[in-house]
């Protein structure tokens, strides 16, 4: 998926728009609170790996239900 930091906050941004979520429904899937989710989507923090994979096989199986574009 993205692969700078700038890049992943743009997704992780887009995604949660296109899927209506405040910043804390989408931070229950890698476990983080939505303060983390504010700083990957403005590029202040980025993901340890465990974290961005998991947030990427969310994307996935969204993807895969057809919910996301």
């Amino acid at each position: 998926m993205a692969g700078a930091p700038e890049n992943f906050a743009k997704m992780v941004k887009e995604v949660r728009l296109q899927l209506g979520l405040s910043q804390e429904e989408p931070a229950h899937e890698p476990g983080v609170s939505f303060a983390t989710i504010n700083g990957w989507e403005t590029a202040k923090t980025v993901p340890f790996k465990l974290a961005r994979a998991q947030f990427e096989a969310f994307c996935e199986r969204i993807k895969a239900q057809g919910k996301l574009l």
